[in-house]
């Protein structure tokens, strides 16, 4: 079937399909700066004009000061990634290197470039991608500790271009076998790996099949081949191969496609934009999803004659072929997903500071909780349609047909003009339900003590005990000061107290219901809005009574309402890692279903952005949606992005900084959508977005903008700069 003579056109709609399928419009690039560690090399490519003999250079490596001066150029471009490229083991060909590597106080190059890897990674945060050759085990094994990903390009299986006359003679680095055995010891050592094709090098198309499917046999085997390239040959001049015939258009688009239905939807296809100028809407349209690596810094050295197109212009390209240009890091998104597995522990931490949810890097500096403008609005017109499935999502909704977890996975995954097209729609299901009607409570939170026997890993307001020392400052607050607050905030305007605390071990169900009556007895007008799910299952147990009875009991002491807090992510997978001594997921729903059942309406949360991904998300959302549908008692879904900067887990593992910008809004717009004609209020926690974060919500389904608080204290011990108070008149600015 892929022969040489299958048609062209029958070949690339398969691929474009195959490659929609597993990225939908997404095309990807990394932006990096390419430093070239040192350009000797003891082989001697017919085609290449990277290596260079001693009596050519000044230098025969790059030193520690020039490699850190390029990398903080690409870090002040916007740049994540660091490639090293470098010849193979030049040390065993030519006295200089071995002299020179002397002085730097090294034995090889390859410990050399470790070094010299490991202190771009300290120094500049850049993550370090290795293009270094042939490797031994603890060569690469000790680069792992360093790098995000390592590569080298198989470029051709076929051993005849090893003989005389052909382009690899002389290179015993590009020997096949030597090649596909340094690609399987990476899959052992689990390092997440490029490689790929240089194609038209004297080749024919069943030996171009060979080499893919010799790779693919590895990755079926490990795993770990994250990209695939198809790279044409270039003639360059003053080589033996100057004059040879390049691969013309037609026959590249043949491979690209070949290799896309060899290794399915799934898999990272690349070619480079700089080796196609003019034909790069067709490298799309033949099956890639990548561009490689982009740098607004520096030449591609391996093909310096060849200049990157700017990044404005890949984005308009991408653009003309209905796709969506999106920056990425090094390492893709499914080796993070296991990232102890796949990096070293250092490398992990570093990774997950800089991404989303979906794997990308952050885009821009915004993070829950600090004083900043939003990064963009909402309310920018779209530059082209939002993409067929989403428009079926759309339409599933209009007609009232409840979406599968695939379906909301899709919309958390929006970006670009997808994205406002999302926001868009949700904007009009509020408009639809609420009309132009803003709403907000007057009200005080009373966070009665920060004492609790619980450990979770996002919760930087909670201390172990009254004696936990002078940096911990906990506090209890007596029934006399609740009740002072109370009436105080009752003479301020407020209508409503908001009561949550840290589960404190002495605490018992009579605690909690002595507040409501201290609350009652000072204000009786008053709505009480109490008590999380935990601290209902906390008083319920030390009286030895269900929680039904509980909830009885509080609801005639004057309990109004129950915050639908502790629910952070429904889902015992992430519970496990954030909250494992907490309640699970079958306990929250338990307990809210109950307080509907008794008469307590509650409210709905999601804490989200730091372990969890868009599948969470999606099944936390089908958890409220399909309770709702049994009871209809939740009053509203608050979104409550995790605030990054003093939770323990941000400083002890692998957890983002919070949600994007993106994200954040993206989760009022897809709970609108989700939740339409279940539950009709959408509310913006300002603490948590600010002000202005919080107009982009109202702009993206959000319909209500909670409270004003007078006392907010959980969020501002994470780390929440916005304040503990939003007066009424701040809020009807808003």
């Amino acid at each position: 079937m892929l022969g040489a003579g299958t048609e062209l056109n029958p070949l690339m709609k398969l691929a474009a399909t195959l490659r929609d399928r597993g990225h939908g419009d997404v095309v990807t690039y990394s932006p990096k700066v390419f430093v070239p560690l040192t350009v000797l090399c003891r082989d001697v490519c017919h085609y290449c004009t990277f290596a260079k003999q001693p009596r050519e250079l000044i230098h025969t490596y790059l030193s520690e000061s020039q490699v850190l001066e390029i990398a903080r150029a690409g870090k002040e471009n916007g740049c994540h990634e660091v490639l090293f490229t470098l010849g193979d083991k030049p040390e065993l060909r030519y006295r200089a290197a071995r002299e020179a590597l002397k002085t730097l106080g090294f034995d090889t190059t390859a410990q050399y470039l470790a070094h010299i890897a490991g202190r771009v990674f300290d120094q500049t945060g850049l993550l370090p991608h290795i293009n270094a050759g042939i490797l031994e085990a603890d060569e690469m094994a000790a680069l792992r500790e360093v790098s995000a990903s390592q590569g080298i390009m198989l470029e051709s299986a076929a051993p005849r271009l090893s003989e005389r006359g052909g382009p690899h003679y002389g290179s015993p680095d590009k020997r096949p076998e030597v090649r596909l055995a340094n690609i399987e010891l990476a899959g052992r050592l689990k390092i997440p790996f490029t490689t790929g094709i240089l194609i038209g090098i004297g080749e024919n198309r069943d030996e171009r099949i060979d080499s893919l499917l010799k790779i693919r046999a590895l990755h079926d085997r490990y795993d770990h081949i994250q990209e695939l390239i198809i790279q044409p040959f270039r003639a360059k001049p003053d080589t033996l191969m100057a004059k040879f015939p390049e691969p013309d258009t037609p026959d590249l688009l043949w491979t690209i496609a070949v290799a896309r239905i060899l290794f399915g939807p799934d898999m990272n296809l690349q070619a480079p934009p700089n080796l196609s100028p003019g034909v790069e809407e067709k490298l799309i349209h033949a099956g890639i999803n990548d561009w490689g690596g982009v740098s607004p810094v520096t030449l591609d050295h391996v093909n310096p004659e060849a200049p990157w197109p700017r990044i404005a212009e890949l984005q308009a390209i991408t653009h003309r072929s209905g796709k969506t240009l999106i920056p990425r890091l090094p390492v893709y998104s499914k080796y993070l997903e296991d990232s102890a597995k796949w990096l070293s522990p250092a490398v992990s931490t570093r990774v997950h500071r800089l991404i989303d949810g979906g794997g990308l890097p952050r885009t821009d500096s915004w993070v829950a909780g600090e004083l900043a403008e939003a990064p963009f609005s909402v309310a920018a017109v779209p530059t082209k349609k939002a993409t067929a499935d989403l428009h079926f999502i759309f339409d599933r909704v209009t007609q009232e047909i409840d979406l599968t977890e695939n379906d909301i996975v899709r919309l958390f995954h929006s970006r670009g003009d997808d994205f406002l097209e999302t926001c868009r729609f949700a904007d009009q299901l509020r408009r639809d339900v609420n009309g132009d009607v803003v709403t907000y409570v007057v009200n005080r939170n009373i966070n009665y003590t920060n004492i609790c026997g619980y450990r979770c890993g996002f919760c930087a307001f909670s201390k172990s005990s009254s004696r936990s020392g002078p940096r911990d400052h906990p506090y209890l607050i007596d029934l006399a000061e609740i009740r002072r607050r109370t009436q105080e905030a009752w003479h301020r305007g407020a209508t409503e107290v908001c009561l949550q605390g840290g589960i404190h071990p002495d605490f018992t169900g009579d605690t909690y219901l002595s507040i409501c009556q201290a609350i009652k007895s000072e204000v009786p007008a008053i709505h009480i809005h109490a008590f999380s799910p935990l601290e209902v299952m906390q008083g319920a147990r030390t009286l030895g009574i269900s929680i039904a009875e509980f909830l009885e009991a509080l609801k005639k002491v004057g309990l109004s309402t129950l915050p639908g807090t502790a629910a952070e992510i429904l889902d015992d997978e992430v519970r496990r890692v954030i909250c494992p001594d907490k309640l699970t997921t079958k306990e929250w729903l338990d307990v809210i279903k109950t307080a509907h059942k008794t008469g307590l309406p509650t409210t709905a949360t999601i804490m989200f952005g730091h372990v969890d991904k868009p599948q969470h998300w999606a099944r936390h959302l089908i958890h409220i949606r399909k309770l709702q549908s049994q009871t209809g008692g939740f009053t509203e879904f608050v979104p409550l992005p995790f605030i990054h900067q003093e939770a323990p887990m941000y400083r002890r593992q692998n957890c983002r900084k919070g949600p994007t910008f993106r994200e954040s809004v993206l989760m009022h717009a897809v709970a609108r959508i989700v939740l339409h004609r279940r539950i009709s209020n959408i509310q913006v926690s300002w603490t948590k977005m600010g002000k202005a974060g919080a107009v982009q919500c109202l702009r993206a389904g959000a319909n209500d903008v909670g409270g004003t608080l007078m006392n907010e204290s959980i969020s501002r011990a994470a780390g929440n700069q916005n304040g503990q108070e939003l007066p009424p008149e701040q809020m009807d600015q808003l």
